[in-house]
């Protein structure tokens, strides 16, 4: 399954007259980060940024002279996110500034049945409290510390880990010391080798205290019957 994690950052708040000013994707593939990626800054030909919407993202007018238009890159980003199913928070805004676009150059827009909007699926998980992205990251234990402004490609990454963790579709702490083991095939004298890596920097623990003691009584009820003694041999 192919997914796209992607933000806009614009001009202002009205779609019909503002103008999309950076794009930045991320594609997931069966839910792990691939590492391909899409970025762009956008000439917003002639329109002017508003006051209010550069002190979120902090892109100047001057930063946008040379840069290339919607219609320069509409095939490039269109081909990136073909057959994916697409991902934002508070994704009518994206959408709506994205399909703006594309009606100005005569392409039809993005159907919303593609569309994920994570900040819905968080206001399911919890109703109580801000869901933005920055509580968000707060809950989860995701670091945000770069975000000092808002940017498209920045908020696609952080974006893509808040989603696993509201969907529950990637454990962060998982990871595996470097072993091999033997996998018998239907083959007599033929095995598969799979081979993992511990991470060079392993991910915190998000068990608290209580939880971790928790399962240590559980251990010791269970004694030596226990998996979880078996996996550590492994």
């Amino acid at each position: 399954m192919r997914e796209i994690i992607f933000d806009t950052e614009t001009t202002g708040l009205d779609k019909n007259e503002d103008r999309v000013i950076e794009i930045g994707c991320v594609e997931l593939k069966n839910r792990f980060l691939t590492g391909k990626r899409l970025h762009v800054y956008l000439n917003p030909e002639g329109r002017r940024i508003h006051p209010n919407a550069c002190a979120i993202h902090g892109i100047s007018n001057e930063q946008l002279l040379n840069k290339p238009t919607f219609s320069e890159i509409a095939n490039d980003f269109l081909a990136f996110i073909d057959g994916a199913v697409l991902i934002a928070h508070n994704a009518m805004f994206d959408l709506g500034f994205i399909n703006a676009e594309l009606d100005r150059i005569g392409i039809l827009p993005i159907s919303l049945d593609r569309v994920v909007d994570t900040l819905a699926l968080a206001r399911r998980k919890h109703p109580m409290g801000s869901n933005s992205l920055d509580a968000l990251c707060k809950r989860y234990g995701i670091d945000n510390s770069q975000r000092t402004f808002h940017g498209a490609l920045l908020d696609s990454e952080i974006l893509a880990d808040i989603y696993l963790e509201l969907i529950g579709g990637k454990q962060r702490t998982f990871s595996f010391d470097t072993f091999k083991y033997n996998v018998p095939s239907k083959e007599k004298d033929d095995t598969l080798k799979v081979s993992m890596k511990r991470r060079s920097i392993p991910l915190a623990s998000l068990l608290t205290e209580e939880e971790n003691m928790a399962h240590i009584r559980l251990l010791e009820k269970i004694g030596e019957r226990a998996l979880w003694f078996r996996s550590e041999k492994v």
